[in-house]
């Protein structure tokens, strides 16, 4: 009688256990998948990614950019005269952050040595817009997408107290 308790006990045991770990297995597969969180504005600017370039008398001007993450494209631009002084420089990020795309620019000897924020305003296939409107000059940049080997970039502001415009055309290298 005892050698039959030991074995309903150990039998019982057993069904616990096994019922036990179903149950675990079930809640483990029912927790949900965490999606990845997507970047739908920085999105809006994946054609500005690559090298872009053009050559003028007065020099040469080269724009980079690249997917640093996620969340963040990284780019640089400089003008070079003579094939090898660099007469400007700049770096920029195109960062999302809570739905917000920013370009951000660090230019050496400007502001402070500060990056200044400029938000997006507008997006379309074919073009981004970027204001700050407390910045004296640019206080707009805008990309324009020509086409898929061509791009205009244009800033906008105040110089000397008076309106004034830039425009930068670029093509893919």
């Amino acid at each position: 009688m005892k050698r039959n308790i030991t074995l309903l006990f150990a039998i019982a045991l057993g069904c616990i256990a096994f019922s036990c770990k179903k149950e675990t297995t079930q809640n483990a597969e029912a927790v949900p998948v965490t999606q990845a969180k997507t970047y739908k504005e920085l999105e809006k600017a994946n054609w500005l990614l690559g090298e872009w370039g053009s050559v003028s008398e007065e020099g040469e001007l080269t724009e980079r950019w690249k997917k640093e993450n996620d969340s963040v494209y990284k780019g640089e631009s400089y003008f070079v005269i003579n094939s090898k002084d660099t007469v400007f420089a700049e770096k920029a990020d195109l960062v999302e952050a809570n739905g917000k795309l920013t370009y951000i620019v660090t230019v050496p000897g400007q502001n402070n040595e500060q990056p200044v924020g400029f938000e997006m305003t507008a997006a379309t296939d074919a073009q981004i817009v970027f204001e700050n409107p407390a910045h004296d000059y640019p206080n707009k940049i805008v990309y324009n997408k020509i086409s898929a080997d061509s791009i205009m970039a244009e800033i906008f502001g105040t110089k000397n107290g008076k309106p004034a415009t830039e425009q930068f055309p670029l093509q893919r290298r």
